[in-house]
């Protein structure tokens, strides 16, 4: 025959069992408050509601979550930073004013003068020199820094603050050259310096075919390729989540937006969507 409790004792046991669950456990995937200071993130908001923003791209601030994601990696205002192909320049609009003041914003883009490149690349690395020199009061004079795709270097050792990836790691994956991206990545930052990777996020266990072929990434293979060049993962981030993307999309990640590779009758289902699901993370560089 089991004990009785007391019922003031049971009533007691209780509460302090719901007490134990209700507390919620250390979670390195929510961004710290204090990554950037007060004065930091006022200026972020600032670049954040520019009127220079392209009216294509404020509306992926839903999906896209720049205010949480800088903060995240901790990007500080007087910090040089290097973005990695940043295309047309999504993140360019926000990080050059942001750091113009006081820091310095190179974007790294695939070296024109390389033949047999595709073109599509030359006509993005035409589109960003425009957009800076169209305003330099608002961008400043950012530096537009040329790389070889097939053997990357983005600078002197130890040179910079922060290293920023937006959905590129999926290239380098697709490629074979990933191991080649995250050693140059290692090599320009300095000690304690910041790596910070956003990618579309595959399915734990996904294989490594399934991941050329649709542009997802397991967490795992990205945090093996930063811990190989040296990389310590510092914290990751659910700030780019999308609990509704089931990342087994016919046409891999270019299905969702804003890329839309599918039929009309199925535009609705994917806006539905929205875009794909993302590991945000954060690697730091030891200082000794």
């Amino acid at each position: 025959m089991k004990p009785v409790l007391p019922a003031v004792l049971a009533a007691s046991l209780t509460l302090i069992l719901a007490a134990c669950a209700a507390t919620p456990t250390a979670d390195t995937r929510t961004p710290p408050a204090d990554a950037v200071s007060a004065q930091d993130q006022a200026a972020l908001d600032s670049a954040l509601a520019g009127s220079w923003r392209d009216p294509k791209n404020t509306p992926r601030d839903v999906y896209r979550h720049p205010r949480q994601t800088l903060a995240f990696f901790g990007v500080q205002a007087d910090d040089t930073v290097i973005e990695i192909t940043p295309g047309g320049g999504w993140y360019a609009e926000i990080l050059a004013p942001y750091l113009r003041p006081s820091g310095h914003y190179i974007a790294a883009v695939w070296d024109d003068a390389i033949p047999g490149q595709p073109g599509y690349r030359y006509d993005l690395n035409k589109r960003l020199r425009a957009k800076f020199a169209g305003n330099p009061a608002v961008y400043g004079t950012p530096e537009v820094r040329v790389f070889d795709p097939k053997a990357p270097r983005f600078g002197a050792a130890g040179s910079v603050d922060t290293v920023l990836t937006f959905r590129n790691a999926h290239n380098w994956v697709s490629d074979g050259n990933a191991d080649a991206y995250f050693q140059a990545y290692f090599d320009v930052l300095k000690p304690g310096g910041t790596l910070g990777v956003v990618d579309h996020r595959a399915r734990p266990g996904t294989d490594l075919a399934t991941m050329k072929e649709s542009g997802y990434l397991t967490e795992a293979l990205v945090i093996d390729l930063a811990q190989k060049a040296g990389f310590v993962l510092a914290a990751k981030s659910e700030v780019n989540a999308n609990p509704k993307d089931t990342t087994d999309h016919p046409n891999g990640v270019w299905t969702l937006p804003p890329n839309n590779q599918h039929d009309a009758a199925d535009d609705a289902k994917y806006k539905a969507i929205g875009e794909s699901d993302r590991m945000t993370l954060r690697f730091t560089k030891p200082r000794g």
